[in-house]
């Protein structure tokens, strides 16, 4: 999860294939040893296609907040020097709205092949956990 880096950059090829690419900044805040807070920042370069592309391109704009699944993928050119060159990126597979209090949607509206839409719930909505009652261990799944 984190914010867009850039508004996305959205076209389409002349074989039709709809393609967006984004940048997302992911924070991370942590303590040092000596109890000092430091923050991290990493940026993550990610490529969507089809349908999601052309969602993410009218939904999200630079700031907004994104949760993404996907899987990392190494991309090696040789550029102009001739000098090989690489960048890992994430293949977007599936993305979810997150409510950044920017107002504009929300939620978590998944948009992933042909997952359903996740909805929010609030714990009361959330049933308890069933304890087993069989006794029978094989039951557990660790």
């Amino acid at each position: 999860m984190g914010n867009l880096t850039r508004d996305p950059d959205y076209r389409v090829t002349a074989n039709g294939h709809q393609i967006c690419k984004l940048g997302i900044a992911v924070n991370r805040r942590y303590t040092t040893q000596s109890g000092e807070q430091r923050d991290e920042t990493t940026f993550v370069d990610v490529d969507s296609f089809g349908r999601q592309a052309e969602t993410i391109s009218k939904f999200f704009s630079k700031g907004r907040a994104i949760l993404i699944e996907g899987r990392l993928r190494m991309d090696e050119w040789e550029n102009q020097q001739g000098e090989r060159r690489s960048k890992l990126l994430v293949h977007l597979e599936t993305f979810s709205f997150v409510n950044d209090g920017q107002g504009g949607g929300g939620g978590a509206a998944s948009q992933g092949g042909n997952a359903p839409a996740r909805q929010p719930q609030s714990q009361s909505d959330t049933p308890a956990p069933q304890n087993a009652t069989s006794g029978d261990d094989e039951d557990v799944p660790f």
